[in-house]
């Protein structure tokens, strides 16, 4: 059954309703800015792989050099395959 609403209670969710539609339309257009995600993405990696100060982590140090070393030898191996 209908409920009979003075005209305020109803401009009053009309309201609500416009509150929470300009909520979500304001999510999904965060959803869609790729550039923005991406951006974020970046900055959240770089906090991860750096010390307050700014310099590299010790683990990010060795992970690179592990890296490194690896493609080193790779490189000397496929050589000696070659040879």
């Amino acid at each position: 059954m209908a409920e009979n609403k003075t005209p305020e209670e109803l401009e009053a969710e009309i309201a609500i309703q416009r509150e929470q539609l300009a909520g979500t339309v304001d999510e999904l257009a965060a959803k869609l800015d790729v550039k923005s995600q991406a951006q974020q993405k970046v900055a959240a990696l770089k906090d991860s792989a750096t010390t307050d100060d700014g310099r590299p982590r010790n683990e990010v140090l060795a992970a690179a050099g592990s890296l490194v070393a690896m493609a080193v030898v790779l490189i000397l191996w496929r050589r000696r395959a070659n040879h």
